[in-house]
């Protein structure tokens, strides 16, 4: 891995997925935006050949020294890591310690526990909830509309199905989402496809200039993806949304995270 000039080389190194190192790691990398980091991800290093081996990845990496993030639960193995000239942040020792004694328990020394199947009811729920969200993207479908626990109106383009997508993985929501197209305007009301639904109904918006650029990827040089139809689009649904008081929010300054908090905490959703 050659390393950017100016970036901080960080590495996430896991004993199972590497997503928990991830998300922890990115979130407190999240509080230095002025900083730049070259990112590496290394999973399933759960024997102490395999953490020499990342020791020698690690010093090989860059003469300065690189961060490691690490969620290793095998004692050998997190000391192994841990003689790598770097500087470590361990996301699992003293809060898993604080744990156990607030538990009055020890943690299972089984690996990758966060990322089983675990509460087979939940996973049940979300595999159901991508289905609904698949059958009703995009307003494909209106059947078992009632049942939606949000439904995301938005004009085409503006992040509908990755909120989508994300509610209904992470959460089990079921949700449906709504394309707001020329034929629904002019109206002082919501479509009467989900009219019926105005209390779970959430709008998304965004700026024109951001939408032109995204359409353009799929359609260039289209009147679909013109500045002066983006702008219109997006002005008839922002005054769309607040004739019919349902709460809203850009996307184009919010990640799919923090737009799928704000919806959750506009409709009340306790998950």
């Amino acid at each position: 891995m050659s390393p950017t000039p100016d970036a901080t080389v960080v590495f996430f190194v896991s004993d199972s997925t590497g997503i928990t190192a991830e998300t922890l790691g990115n979130a407190l990398l999240a509080n230095f935006p002025g900083l730049s980091f070259q990112r590496r991800t290394i999973p399933f290093i759960d024997s102490v050949e395999g953490a020499r081996a990342v020791v020698r990845e690690i010093e090989a990496a860059t003469v300065a020294e690189p961060i490691v993030f690490s969620t290793v639960k095998t004692p050998e193995v997190g000391e192994t890591i841990r003689a790598a000239r770097a500087r470590h942040i361990d996301l699992l020792s003293g809060h898993l310690t604080e744990l156990e004694q607030s538990l009055g328990t020890t943690a299972s020394e089984q690996l990758g526990q966060f990322h089983t199947v675990g509460d087979t009811e939940r996973y049940f729920a979300r595999m159901r909830a991508v289905e609904y969200a698949i059958e009703h993207d995009d307003g494909q479908s209106y059947r078992a509309l009632d049942q939606a626990d949000v439904v995301i109106v938005a004009p085409s383009r503006c992040g509908k199905t990755p909120t989508t997508m994300y509610l209904a993985l992470q959460y089990g929501l079921l949700v449906a989402n709504y394309p707001l197209t020329d034929d629904d305007f002019p109206t002082d009301h919501l479509p009467r496809a989900v009219r019926p639904y105005t209390a779970r109904c959430f709008g998304l918006t965004t700026t024109p200039l951001r939408l032109s650029q995204v359409r353009h990827e799929r359609r260039p040089n289209s009147t679909y993806s013109s500045l002066a139809q983006c702008t219109v689009e997006l002005r008839r649904a922002e005054d769309l949304y607040r004739r019919t008081h349902i709460p809203f929010v850009n996307s184009a300054t919010k990640s799919v995270e923090e737009m799928s908090a704000v919806i959750m905490q506009s409709l009340k959703i306790r998950p």
